[in-house]
């Protein structure tokens, strides 16, 4: 067993002895930096920190929304998975839920007066009233449940692929597909989704980096690149990694985390240096 699969297996014990992602692909990442700043027709954005929020170092993220100032989180892990709403200045919990311990929580969006969270491997979801958080009904999907975002009238879910569903919110039958690409090939393990202003946003897991996807083609017209973001890269290792893009429409700004970080950052793209 290498180093790095070593100290993966001690947080997993650590975190509650759930069964997470590294043990499916011996860790492998797909997308490297060399890989995306070798790309010159792909323009490769920095970031400049406007504001800071406290974030629960519990929180397992697996979805983040922004909607009316405050937030919706999906957590993952066994036994740990919840769903939650929260205010950003001060952390206040507004409205929480606890999943079944048998499910693993995934993404999360908000689409009118209902909230949709999918879970990890049960190829289950669920729905839920925005106002209350009682849960109102369940739906089914054939792959695994990654992230969840909606363009206002479709929700737009991954799987850990390179491919991205377009979902009925009524029936939640797919409805289209894209696959994701770069110069160099198809780009997978896309995790938590935000759609802003026409443009799909998603998380490159084990990553420091967010792709910008075109999502009529899938085509990445952009690169995020969160380097120097991890406050505490010696503590926050495998597979406590970025994860959670959430957009706030006040200001056109992203709002970032990652698994069990200590803070949401609002950021502002800036080019990169």
């Amino acid at each position: 067993m290498t180093k790095r699969l070593a100290a993966a297996f001690a947080v997993l014990l650590l975190l509650s002895g759930a069964a997470a992602r590294a043990g499916d692909d011996g860790g492998h990442v797909e997308v490297t930096r060399e890989r995306v700043l070798n790309q010159s027709a792909i323009p490769v954005y920095g970031y400049r920190i406007v504001r800071t929020y406290p974030h629960d170092t519990s929180a397992y993220t697996e979805g983040l929304v922004m909607q009316n100032g405050t937030f919706y989180e999906g957590t993952g892990l066994y036994g740990r998975s919840k769903l939650r709403q929260w205010e950003p200045e001060t952390g206040k919990v507004l409205h929480e839920t606890d999943l079944d311990p048998r499910d693993f929580g995934e993404g999360v969006t908000v689409l009118g007066n209902t909230i949709y969270q999918l879970t990890y491997l049960a190829n289950q979801g669920f729905r839920y009233d925005r106002a209350t958080f009682r849960r109102t009904g369940g739906f089914r999907y054939l792959s695994q449940g990654w992230g969840l975002t909606t363009d206002g009238t479709r929700l737009i879910m991954s799987n850990g692929s390179s491919a991205i569903a377009f979902l009925d919110p009524r029936t939640l039958a797919v409805r289209g597909q894209v696959y994701v690409t770069d110069n160099v090939g198809p780009v997978g393990f896309l995790n938590e989704l935000e759609w802003a202003n026409g443009k799909l946003y998603a998380n490159v897991w084990q990553t420091d980096f967010i792709a910008i996807i075109a999502p009529s083609t899938g085509k990445i017209t952009g690169w995020i690149d969160l380097t120097g973001l991890n406050p505490d890269p010696k503590t926050l290792v495998y597979p406590l990694v970025l994860n959670g893009i959430a957009y706030d429409a006040r200001t056109g700004h992203l709002l970032v985390t990652g698994k069990c970080w200590p803070h949401v950052w609002e950021i502002e793209l800036v080019p990169r240096t």
